[in-house]
């Protein structure tokens, strides 16, 4: 090993060095993003530190099949993999809390030096640290590395990925593909048989940064359905091979090339688009009235909340556990009649279905939608289903919706102001983990919580629900050792 980072190319190599049981630590970098070259800074003294351990740097958009297999959503990242496991990971530029786990995991580079960012230049001299600690400075005042998207180039991702029911986005044209992985997805696209749009990202490079950052994934391909992200191109070729792929294009109203096969259609004068020439036994149908008003709230989905086979129904699963609404659910997957029969019955061709008091709600992207506007919450109050939350109860619920969880402005990714990020700064460095909310999104919350907490000012820290205070105290308790053990206790 010898102190050095060396570059991976192929995730049958990751594969081969991890499997020896060694200590392997990785770094996902991407060539636009600044605070990864910062990073590799760090990563390459550290690797001096600890010769004996593995350091590896791997390139996120190049090697999709690799980030994903790590969950890899924003760069910087940083994996840490011991006895071929992952045992610890690190989000972001932060050079402090890098030291930190990799000395955790690879064991101080002297023995009996404590794990922390000191231990930085045992091998290499007090220049890394140095190094390090500027660096530190520089990310720490930069917190901005990912700027969020612009309202307007937030409206014309939208548009893009709407644009067409499948919409791919790849490196080249379907005629001419730029790379290996958006060939093999035009392929699977055309086995499919269905019609598809795409957009050449290396020829708009604001869309292809804001894409990254718009759909919280790193690399391309990108494949969409109806305006939501399916994957990339591994989850591609698993949904292709299992025939998932087809059932999410047939649930969709998706329709093949060569389809021949009429759209199931509803009638003026049948109930819920029940006609004669529907099919519906009188059994299936006393069934199926039975399914949806056998609980206040009910989900017709695949798989089950704790399993979604399905990202559709695992997000409105996630949004009725957002809104703490008690549901039960149907796995359409284990029931073919029931999944055939309800398309019919419901007048609605896709799944997931979510059903209130026995009424047709709609599925992903209508749930969503109406989470958003409130509108969720509204017929849930007016149907009896949860009690109306007073202003009082919804600051409550946000204090304690994290143990550790801080009122700012921005969010840690990007603060909106001094104060805000040197708290941030201090969590990370002090290796606390913390929920955030920012109160610039919300008026009512900003106001509220000044009197609710009889603090004026932000940013807020709470642990537990209690306030622990502003700014000023938190750095007093970080320069006093005493932050960590006050949030852990």
């Amino acid at each position: 090993m010898g102190g050095s980072v060396k570059d991976v190319k192929s995730k049958a190599e990751l594969d081969n060095i991890t499997k020896s049981g060694e200590v392997v630590i990785i770094h996902f970098w991407a060539s636009w993003c600044d605070a990864s070259k910062q990073m590799d800074q760090v990563f390459s003294h550290l690797s001096t530190d600890f010769p004996n351990t593995h350091f590896l740097a791997v390139e996120a958009e190049e090697q999709p099949e690799i980030s994903e297999a790590f969950s890899v959503s924003s760069v910087p990242y940083f994996a840490f993999v011991k006895d071929g496991k992952t045992v610890d990971t690190l989000e972001g530029a932060d050079p402090s809390s890098l030291a930190n786990k990799v000395a955790r995991v690879a064991g101080s580079a002297s023995p009996g030096e404590p794990a922390a960012p000191a231990s930085l230049g045992m091998a290499a001299g007090p220049t890394v640290l140095e190094t390090v600690k500027e660096l530190a400075k520089e990310i720490g005042s930069s917190p901005q590395a990912r700027p969020g998207l612009s309202d307007a180039l937030k409206n014309r991702l939208q548009q893009l990925v709407a644009s067409h029911p499948i919409m791919l986005f790849m490196k080249g044209n379907p005629e001419a593909p730029r790379c290996g992985f958006s060939q093999k997805v035009i392929d699977i696209l055309k086995d499919e048989t269905v019609k598809f749009g795409t957009f050449d990202i290396l020829s708009d490079n604001e869309v292809r940064e804001g894409l990254k950052l718009f759909s919280n994934w790193p690399t391309f391909p990108q494949l969409y359905c109806k305006g939501e992200l399916l994957g990339g191109c591994d989850i591609a070729i698993a949904m292709h091979e299992s025939g998932e792929l087809r059932e999410v294009f047939r649930d969709h109203g998706i329709d093949t090339i060569d389809s021949v096969d009429p759209k199931v259609s509803g009638s003026e004068n049948g109930k819920g688009g029940i006609t004669q020439s529907t099919g519906l036994s009188t059994t299936l149908t006393s069934r199926l009235e039975s399914l949806v008003n056998s609980n206040p709230v009910i989900l017709f989905m695949k798989g089950k909340p704790t399993e979604p086979k399905c990202g559709f129904s695992g997000k409105v699963v996630a949004i009725l556990q957002e809104e703490k609404v008690a549901f039960e659910s149907f796995d359409i997957l284990t029931d073919e009649e029931v999944r055939q029969g309800l398309k019919v019955y419901s007048n609605w061709s896709s799944y997931p279905q979510l059903y209130i008091k026995g009424e047709l709600i709609g599925g992903s992207d209508i749930v969503l939608e109406m989470q958003k506007s409130g509108e969720l919450k509204r017929i849930l109050v007016e149907k009896g289903i949860v009690q109306k939350e007073t202003p009082e109860d919804r600051l409550k619920s946000l204090i304690t919706s994290s143990p550790v969880m801080l009122f700012m402005k921005g969010n840690p990714e990007a603060p909106r102001c001094g104060f805000s990020s040197k708290v941030v700064n201090a969590l990370k460095e002090n290796g606390v983990s913390f929920g955030s909310f920012d109160i610039l999104s919300d008026e009512e919350v900003r106001q509220g919580l000044k009197v609710f907490s009889n603090w004026p000012t932000f940013p807020q820290l709470y642990y537990k629900g209690e306030l622990i205070g502003g700014c000023d105290i938190i750095l007093e308790l970080r320069d006093n050792g005493e932050l960590k053990s006050t949030l852990s206790e």
